[in-house]
């Protein structure tokens, strides 16, 4: 139980940390966000395992973990790459579902075995992705994740071409990006217990090299706007807490059923939309919600009666 409790947390601090993200990323440069949230990230927690019971970290540990943060950073890049050119509607729950299948059948293929009720609260959180992520106007972001990671009038633009396979602009992107996100779900899962939170330092380390790296050559400014930085900060340690949500739930839990409850963070999001700026719900969004308290119901079910 303790295990899908802090999948479920890990779901709610990812959706927390996209939302502020997203209002900072209006007004600031969608790199620059990603990049200094990622080091207030890693400040936060080498602040964090200080005060934490002491643990001994191997190098495959902190390896695992830089190999997670470069599969995260590469999910991140092709995810606002899906967001510039396509609609979050699209791009946005193909993220995130193949993001959850990814660990889902790796918890198979290593023997996991949950049960019925389980997998079917696991189906009800692939449709509850689906839905939330749904918009009235598919153009537009569904919620404050995104805005300001779709990009300018030039991406904008970029919509209503096709890709050299005929198939949606940010399709492709969206479905590399699920691959990294779902291979950091997986590759972060195989550090051990002793290790504590010191693979996610390795992992914060790696994603913020190649971030840095993608700034320079794409000559990205690095510098927010002016008042942006208590927002980015806030949205980096949150997003460092959800790492850590999820990486003790990992070993608490299954991984085939914790990866899922963290893949929920679009319903926070249009959660936090809807209580904080008052943004409307739709019919669908709402049945995408109640979708996602029956996955999870479904899912604690089915893990208590194994």
């Amino acid at each position: 139980m303790l295990g899908v409790v802090l999948g479920l947390l890990a779901g709610f601090t990812y959706g927390a940390a996209d939302f502020i993200g997203g209002l900072a990323s209006r007004r600031s440069s969608a790199v620059a966000v990603v990049v200094i949230s990622q080091v207030a990230g890693l400040v936060a927690l080498l602040l964090l395992v200080g005060l934490l019971p002491k643990s001994a970290p191997t190098v495959a540990d902190i390896g695992w973990g830089s190999a997670a943060g470069l599969a995260g950073a590469a999910g991140i890049t092709f995810l606002y790459r899906g967001l510039a050119i396509g609609r979050m509607s699209l791009v946005s729950p193909v993220t995130a579902v193949i993001a959850a299948m990814i660990p889902f059948v790796w918890g198979l293929v290593l023997g996991e075995r949950p049960s019925l009720l389980a997998i079917g609260g696991v189906a009800l959180a692939l449709i509850a992705v689906v839905l939330v992520s749904v918009s009235e106007h598919p153009g537009n972001p569904v919620s404050n994740a995104a805005p300001g990671l779709v990009g300018t009038s030039s991406a904008a633009r970029a919509r209503t071409s096709k890709s050299a396979l005929n198939l949606p602009p940010g399709l492709v992107e969206a479905m590399i990006s699920g691959l990294g996100v779902g291979a950091f779900y997986v590759l972060l899962a195989h550090t051990g217990p002793d290790a504590g939170l010191w693979p996610l330092a390795g992992s914060r380390s790696a994603s913020i090299a190649v971030l840095l790296v993608f700034a320079a050559a794409g000559r990205r400014t690095l510098v927010p706007a002016q008042g942006a930085y208590p927002a980015i900060l806030l949205s980096g340690v949150i997003d460092m807490l959800a790492n850590a949500f999820y990486l003790l739930a990992t070993r608490h839990g299954l991984l085939a059923l914790v990866a899922v409850l963290a893949s929920l963070y679009p319903a926070s999001t249009v959660l936090l939309a809807r209580i904080i700026l008052n943004e409307r719900l739709t019919l669908v969004q709402l049945g995408g919600v109640a979708c996602a308290l029956a996955a999870v119901a479904g899912i604690a079910a089915g893990q208590n009666s194994r």
